[in-house]
């Protein structure tokens, strides 16, 4: 099973603490110097006004910076990565200006050109910073200025990942030196020059590293300054052999990292906590807390009034035709398991002309005698979703999550697939991740299930606002393209 770095990061992180300071400072210096130099350019030099502006841009930048993961994508991460979040988070703010500029009137003080100009040119100010923070520190690694020399206590598949990580990103500053390990039987015995001839399916480097010596010669060579920093990638269950190893190193001044193993397991948007002064991570969790979840749910609110106000017209048409094409109620509210498992009623245009409920729940099938006519049209546009954005009103579903299954059914699935109750640990969504990557409809078989419920979880891991506006954009795409809706 491949290791999930905590929160997805690499267990290896560089020294952040300048960085925390100079990014954000040198992403202002940017945006209020650019928006200086394009009202230099058109002769008018910047005023109070100016200055409000750039200073109320900056601040707005840096809060969705924070929202966006910008703030925590630093110089030694992706460069392409880093790059889209900036141009993201900057239009977000542009949008967020734009409507404070509406609210405010503020706006017409300054003339267009100059704004869009200076939109456009903001967010390459800022990514230039960046990039040029991004060289420096580069060169320094090249020069061998500050970098540190750190070596891997157990060659196991966490010690190989770790030094996986170390080796794949050079920027982080580290030199490796090798594993150290007391069991030396069963390891390869590769040279780590050899390490960027070799690569996987993916393009990833297999890389074959050489056991360096045992734990006791690590900690002679940690004395003799010939190791800056070690990585303990032990079992948690060796513990006697890691008592020993931080009974040893503290007569050293090497710097000491206890990777636990239980990255090896499949975490849910794992995250450090403290419990009373108590460190702990969590297994599984809801990644939707504080200011994540309230832009979550003031997104959700925005864009489901905005669409029910667009929609009116059409679910008033739709609600017409039911009633005048089949017997029965226009909307159908069906049981489902919705945040942490507690039941809902999850609205839906009636498409069937029967309404089951109860225990037992079948689900839909191609050429489904149960569906009328009108119901199989609005079930292949997905049109029969669209009173769900009540349930988005009310806080009991998110546009974007895991779909919501009827209650029978989860109660069928979760004695058969493993995790599957997992998916509650966020709000339904009315489109998700499973579906606009193609499970959508009937999941006649368990691994149909089992797929959908994978996508599930990736997502609840790797979470963001960006991925759920991307999930909205392509199931636009998605419902007018597939087949499998019945």
């Amino acid at each position: 099973m491949p290791v999930r770095p905590l929160d997805g990061r690499s267990p290896i992180s560089g020294e952040r603490r300048s960085l925390d300071l100079l990014q954000p400072t040198l992403d202002s210096i940017a945006i209020v110097g650019s928006l200086y130099a394009v009202k230099y350019v058109a002769r008018g030099g910047i005023d109070d006004a100016g200055i409000v502006l750039g200073l109320t841009a900056a601040i707005v930048f840096l809060i969705f910076s924070k929202v966006s993961g910008l703030s925590r994508n630093n110089a030694r991460g992706n460069a392409n990565h880093e790059v889209t979040a900036i141009f993201l988070t900057w239009l977000t703010t542009a949008m967020a200006l734009t409507m404070i500029g509406f609210a405010t009137r503020y706006g017409q003080v300054f003339a267009r050109s100059v704004m869009f100009v200076w939109i456009v040119i903001a967010p390459m100010m800022i990514a230039l910073c960046r990039m040029l923070i991004r060289i420096a520190l580069q060169s320094a690694v090249d020069r061998g200025y500050g970098v540190r020399r750190v070596a891997v206590a157990g060659m196991n598949e966490l010690g190989r990942q770790t030094a996986s990580n170390i080796l794949d990103e050079p920027g982080l500053g580290f030199s490796f030196v090798g594993f150290y390990d007391d069991r030396t039987e069963d390891r390869p015995g590769q040279s780590v020059s050899d390490a960027k001839d070799h690569f996987d399916e993916n393009g990833r480097h297999q890389h074959k590293h050489q056991l360096a010596g045992n734990l006791a010669e690590m900690v002679r060579h940690c004395r003799e300054n010939k190791i800056d920093t070690i990585m303990i990638t032990l079992p948690m269950r060796a513990e006697d052999r890691i008592r020993f190893l931080l009974d040893q190193l503290s007569d050293s001044t090497v710097s000491v990292y206890i990777v636990p193993d239980f990255f090896v397991f499949e975490l849910l948007h794992s995250r450090w906590t403290n419990m009373g002064g108590l460190p702990a991570v969590s297994v599984f969790e809801n990644p939707l807390f504080g200011v994540d979840g309230a832009v979550k749910r003031v997104t959700d609110v925005m864009l489901a009034g905005a669409g029910l106000l667009v929609a009116s017209i059409p679910m008033t048409l739709i609600a017409l035709g039911i009633k005048l094409t089949s017997r029965g109620p226009i909307f159908f509210r069906q049981k489902r398991y919705g945040l942490d498992g507690k039941e809902i009623l999850v609205w839906k245009f009636r498409s069937m002309r029967v309404c089951d409920n109860g225990p037992v729940v079948k689900q839909a099938t191609k050429d489904d005698p149960r569906v009328t006519p009108l119901g199989r049209v609005l079930r292949k546009t997905s049109l029969d979703e669209l009173p769900q954005l009540f349930n988005v009103i009310e806080g009991t579903m998110s546009l974007v999550g895991p779909r919501p299954h009827a209650s029978a059914h989860n109660e069928q699935y979760r004695g058969l697939i493993r995790g599957y109750m997992l998916r509650h640990k966020v709000k339904p969504g009315i489109t998700g991740l499973a579906q606009v990557n193609g499970c959508r409809g009937e999941t006649e078989t368990i691994d149909k299930m089992e797929e959908r419920v994978q996508w599930d979880h990736q997502y609840i891991r790797r979470w963001s606002i960006w991925l759920d506006l991307k999930i909205l954009f392509k199931t636009v795409m998605v419902v007018w393209k597939q087949d499998t809706a019945y």
